[in-house]
């Protein structure tokens, strides 16, 4: 009995290691599954604007909340390659109210992993809108692959790294900041 008992137990810390060694690195950092969004992405040294964006549009208590939320999580690479200047201007306080559109065009009120998002697309016929909580419709679709984000201006963003669980959600990221329809 007492040799069941301890196989028993280490069975559960052989998967309970396994577990935690499947946490996906973003931006040199594990993320926990047991951890929100926000707690997350300041982990990640490839989302230091989006975490900074996030502060100045004072949604940081909102993307801590219960949720759920699917957030398309665009890296500093994504921000960089706006047009110069934009970013800066962005994070000026009287451009909160767009800052704040432009980020909850990356939120959507669902945890939605990415195997139902590509079920979603087939189910649709290689297309499926999806509607944020910023009020912006974008497109998803699978192109190699991969799952392609399209906002209303025909921007199209590549999941790079899918299926990044959170506590309140999960967070898919992209190569393409998503912008709302000009």
């Amino acid at each position: 009995m007492r040799k069941s008992l301890l196989a028993t137990l280490a069975a559960g810390l052989f998967a309970t290691s396994a577990f935690a060694a499947m946490n996906p690195m973003v931006g040199g950092a594990e993320m926990f599954a047991e951890k929100n969004i926000v707690e997350n992405a300041m982990n990640s040294k490839d989302h230091t604007t989006l975490v900074a964006a996030v502060a100045a549009a004072g949604l940081v208590d909102t993307l801590k909340g219960a949720g759920p939320f699917t957030v398309f999580a665009p890296t500093n690479d994504a921000f960089a390659a706006l047009p110069a200047g934009t970013v800066d201007k962005l994070l000026q306080p009287d451009m909160k109210d767009t800052l704040t559109k432009v980020l909850t065009c990356h939120v959507v009120p669902v945890a939605a992993m990415s195997d139902a998002v590509t079920k979603m697309v087939m189910d649709d016929g290689g297309m499926h809108k999806i509607k944020t909580v910023g009020g912006c419709e974008l497109t998803a679709s699978i192109k190699d692959g991969k799952v392609i984000i399209t906002d209303e201006n025909g921007g199209a963003a590549t999941v790079t790294i899918a299926d990044v669980k959170q506590s309140n959600g999960v967070i898919h990221v992209i190569d393409k900041v998503l912008l709302p329809k000009s």
